[in-house]
This record gives C-alpha cells, sequence and structure tokens, in this order.
C-alpha cells in the first residue's frame, strides 16, 4: 500500500502551472481546517500567492481550536495566555482547485499548519491527529479504506422573526417543500439545479462524489463519498463537500446547514462513516477468509471506544437533540442490515465488505470523528475483542439511561468520559482532550449566557 500523501506540502511549480492555466484568477482562499471542521484563513490577491509555497502564510497558531464561531477559549492558554503567536501554513500538494461558484475568478487551496520555529506541524491540528491515527494503524498492518456521508438541509438565507431558520424555496416562484419525500426521485429532480452545481463544483475540486438522495426530513439530503484509501483524504473530501454545498447552495439564493438537528420536529442530520481494511496488496481483509472474525473484533472496538468518544462525535450543545430521533443510535448495538444500530454491516461481500459507523452528526469534525473510528478498529483488531450478538429488528433508543455503561446525556458527560478514556489516550496527543473539552465547554458557557425564549414559557 503506498503512503498517505495528506501531509506532501506543494512546490512553487504546482502555482505555475495552474496561474498558467487559470490565468483569470483573480483571488486565492488559503485555508487550514479546525476542530469543528471548518476552512479557516485568509483570502489573497492571485499576485501575493506565489510566496507562500516557499515561505508560508502565517496567522494566528490558534486557528485549529477556535470554537464553532471562530473565537477562541485560550483552551490550555492557546490564543491568548500565549500572546496568540503565529504559526505558518503552507499549501499541500494537489489541493489548489478552483472555486467554481464565486461570483470573481477565484481559487482555493488547503493548507498545513506549522510551526514558525520548528516548522513542524502543530500537535492540535485535526489533520494531524488524524495522520498519526492513521500511521499507527499501519504500522500494524491496518490499512483502513474509508467513504463519508453527509446529510444536510436546504434552507432559506433569511431567518425567520424569532432567529430560526426555514426552508428554502428550490426554485424562483415556488412553495419550499412541505412534506417528507424520503427516496424520492422527484424531490432530487426538485433540487437538480443545485445538485448538479455541487457535482460540476465536485469534478473541478477533485472531490470524489458518487450519489445523492432525498433523506427522512423535509428538505433534507444526502450526498456520499467514494471510498479512498488514505483516510486523511477521505476526511478532507468530506470537509470540502461541505464547503462546496454551502458554497453552491449561497450561489443559488439559498443556504444549507449541517446543524445535527436544525428542525426539532425533524429528522436530524448524520456523518455516515464506511471503513474497511485492506493488506498490502489492496484486498479486502472483511471479506476474505478470516475476514468474519476480523470484522467482528473490530466491530468489538468501535463499540468499547463508543461513549468515551462520543464527544467528537457530538461537538456541541445541538448535537444531542439529534438522539432523539429515529435510526440515530444510542446504544453499543450492531447488526447485518439494520440502520436502526450503531455499527452496521451492510449487503457486501468480498471487496465492499464493510462496517458503516452510524454514530456521529453532521457537525462533527470529519477528521477528528475518523482519528476516533479508526482507533476503534484498530483497538478491537489488536487486542482481538469479541463483539456482542448481532442484533435483528429495530433498536429503540436509550438516551436518558445515564451512568457509565449508557451513552452521553450531554455534551459535559462525553467531555467527562473523553478526558477519562485510557484507550483513547494511547491514539490521540497527551494533552488533547483537555484541550478540547476547554474549547467546548468554554463555548457552551457562552452560548447558556442568553435565556432561551422557551425558558419563559416553562418558568415565567
Amino acid at each position: 500500500m503506498a503512503a498517505p500523501e495528506g501531509h506532501a506540502t506543494a512546490a512553487p511549480a504546482e502555482w505555475d502551472e495552474f496561474l498558467a492555466a487559470n490565468p483569470d484568477v483573480v483571488e486565492v482562499d488559503v485555508f487550514i481546517i479546525d476542530v469543528n471542521g471548518v476552512g479557516l484563513g485568509k483570502r489573497l490577491r492571485a499576485a501575493d500567492v506565489r510566496r507562500i509555497y516557499a515561505s508560508g502564510l502565517q496567522y494566528s497558531a490558534c486557528a485549529p481550536v477556535l470554537d464553532c464561531r471562530g473565537l477562541g477559549q485560550d483552551a490550555l492558554g492557546i490564543g491568548g495566555s500565549d500572546g496568540d503567536p503565529d504559526a505558518s501554513a503552507f499549501p499541500l500538494a494537489g489541493r489548489l482547485h478552483r472555486v467554481p461558484w464565486a461570483r470573481l475568478p477565484t481559487a482555493q487551496v488547503l493548507c498545513t499548519m506549522r510551526d514558525v520555529t520548528a516548522g513542524e506541524p502543530l500537535w492540535f491540528d485535526p489533520r494531524e491527529i488524524l495522520a498519526g491515527v492513521v500511521a499507527r494503524c499501519r504500522a500494524d498492518g491496518i490499512h483502513p479504506v474509508v467513504a463519508c456521508e453527509l446529510e444536510f438541509y436546504l434552507v432559506d438565507p433569511k431567518r425567520t422573526a424569532d432567529g430560526g431558520v426555514a426552508l428554502a424555496a428550490l426554485r424562483p416562484g415556488i412553495e419550499p417543500p412541505r412534506r417528507a419525500a424520503n427516496l424520492s426521485i422527484d424531490a432530487v429532480e426538485s433540487a437538480a439545479e443545485f445538485l448538479r452545481a455541487v457535482s460540476a463544483a465536485a469534478a473541478a475540486q477533485s472531490v470524489p462524489l458518487c450519489g445523492a438522495v432525498a433523506e427522512y426530513g423535509i428538505g433534507q439530503y444526502e450526498i456520499n463519498l467514494q471510498h479512498v484509501a488514505d483516510p486523511l483524504l477521505a476526511a478532507d473530501h468530506a470537509v470540502l463537500l461541505k464547503r462546496i454545498v454551502r458554497g453552491v447552495a449561497r450561489s443559488l439564493a439559498m443556504d444549507a446547514t449541517f446543524m445535527a438537528k436544525p428542525f426539532a420536529d425533524q429528522a436530524g442530520s448524520g456523518l455516515h462513516v464506511h471503513a474497511s481494511v485492506v493488506d498490502e496488496r489492496g484486498e479486502n481483509r472483511f471479506g476474505s477468509a478470516g475476514g468474519e472474525a476480523l470484522l467482528g473484533a473490530a466491530i468489538a472496538g468501535l463499540q468499547a471506544l463508543m461513549f468515551e468518544s462520543t464527544a467528537l462525535f457530538a461537538p456541541n450543545f445541538n448535537s444531542y437533540r439529534r438522539y432523539l430521533g429515529p435510526f440515530v443510535p444510542t446504544t453499543r448495538d450492531w447488526g447485518y442490515n439494520n440502520r436502526s444500530v450503531a455499527f452496521r454491516v451492510p449487503v457486501a461481500t468480498g471487496a465492499g465488505r464493510r462496517v458503516e459507523h452510524r454514530v456521529a452528526g453532521a457537525d462533527a469534525s470529519p477528521h477528528l470523528a475518523v482519528a476516533a473510528i479508526l482507533a476503534g478498529l484498530h483497538w478491537g483488531m489488536t487486542q482481538r475483542l469479541t463483539p456482542t450478538t448481532p442484533v435483528e429488528g429495530r433498536i429503540e433508543r436509550d438516551f436518558a439511561r445515564g451512568g457509565s455503561d449508557a451513552f452521553p446525556t450531554s455534551l459535559h458527560d462525553a467531555l467527562n468520559r473523553l478526558e477519562r478514556s485510557e484507550p483513547l489516550a494511547r491514539y490521540l496527543p497527551p494533552k488533547f482532550p483537555r484541550l478540547y473539552a476547554e474549547l467546548k465547554r468554554g463555548e457552551y458557557a457562552e452560548l447558556i449566557e442568553q435565556v432561551f425564549a422557551r425558558e419563559y414559557d416553562f418558568y415565567l
């Protein structure tokens, strides 16, 4: 198996070749990916871009660990007590592409952030964390293949009178959708202009899509990505797809949300991750001789780490509303061809044999979620764990029971378990659980400073 290409930086010649082929480009978005799965960086004039391929682009080193608004929480003193120093963002090889939905001729380049003195990647960069887990897997002969699926809603860019969101009209002059249209081809056709533009933008940015479907919620869609043998690239694809979906929606006078639960009475949006393991020749080990036992061990590892990883799968206050809805797992159960369980084994044999991890919300960082999933696979396979008996039929949610052997019922509960997890401590940087917990607790504290309107209904 080839080594992952996720951290290879680009040479200035890549920019020269791109500009020669795209002389009309006037602006370039230069960004890294933060713990919320969001691109943060700067927009530069095209004339100023070549120099960053040699010397990097300097901006705040705390960018990878800002909260969901892009504000710092001084977690572990980063971005506040340390004086908020700069780091250098260097373009990654092969990640320079046009932005088809932009009003002006624009390009974008994904970067990796490095310490300005030592030149090393930042230890708290989510891409670096995932790269470390992938290296750990490959060192033990475990070569993961990963694909992500993302659910989202198309919404009106204009907020409602109470600050909420409403569904978007998919075409001018028509009403927003009024009923559920799960798996409806008509619903996909209604969004054809949007979906075609997403597909074209994804092709232009080398993001490999493989299908779109109308989902369970009214106005909800899911887009699937192809399986790739570099998990870092797979997580990058998920983040870039989010950017494409939002950018295209806004270009068509709509918006898109990847909130886990934007509507209380509709289905939540998930990040489903499909994972398999191949050998050095690229053959699926789950689909080969002895593969079922190996698949079982991998699932057992996912079961063992599920509750301790939940803070990475459900990173904010709204995330936990999703677990109150249908087909959102809150138990460690697994099964064959069963969407009500956390770990689903789809109907596939041979090269297609895999497990679908259905726990994470669409608001999760794809890099941190995939890191936790691969840690679970590695833990189960190397420790030779045994899974529970596969279940049949629908599994009801178990969200309110509480206790150490039950699903975390709140963000604070999940953060506490993340900090105490001994298995995860073997895969994450030693200080990262505390850093992440401080960041998310600070974000939560600022969220609840204001009184919610419904509190008056309950307590006035």
